[in-house]
């Protein structure tokens, strides 16, 4: 523990760099996926819902990922209890989506797909690894 403890503010900036990856990547996930093209069949409304959230859900990861590190040695120090607080709603955040990983999505959306499983399980791991990353500051 004391490994995890002595690098986390590089663990945590590593959490950061991989939330402004994620940040990226989700603005273009429609494309990567060609659901680009099933969108365009579905209400207008839900094609605008659809933009709204994966802009918002972006915006989120980059607020979080700029703050993380710029205060990277704050939050991991815990000297203040606004960083604790931020740290407990990021690792919240990120602590919800991995069950969302597993317990949401149908498991034949990945199970007996060999790049889908990967998928998976880089997901899980990266998700899994930033809720433990803020908690770990969030609850030294």
């Amino acid at each position: 523990m004391s490994l995890i403890l002595d690098n986390l503010d590089k663990i945590l900036i590593a959490a950061a760099i991989g939330q402004l990856i994620i940040a990226c990547i989700n603005m273009r996930l429609d494309k990567m996926l060609g659901w680009d093209k099933d969108l365009k069949s579905v209400p207008k409304l839900l094609q605008e819902v659809f933009v709204v959230h994966k802009w918002f859900i972006s915006i989120i990861l980059l607020i979080f990922g700029v703050i993380t590190i710029r205060f990277a040695g704050d939050i991991a120090n815990a000297e203040y209890e606004m960083t604790r607080w931020f740290a407990a709603g990021v690792g919240f955040f990120w602590a919800i989506r991995t069950l969302i990983q597993w317990f949401f999505y149908g498991w034949d959306n990945w199970r007996g797909k060999k790049k889908e499983t990967a998928i998976h399980w880089i997901l899980t791991l990266s998700y899994g690894g930033a809720a433990v990353a803020y908690l770990t500051a969030a609850f030294r």
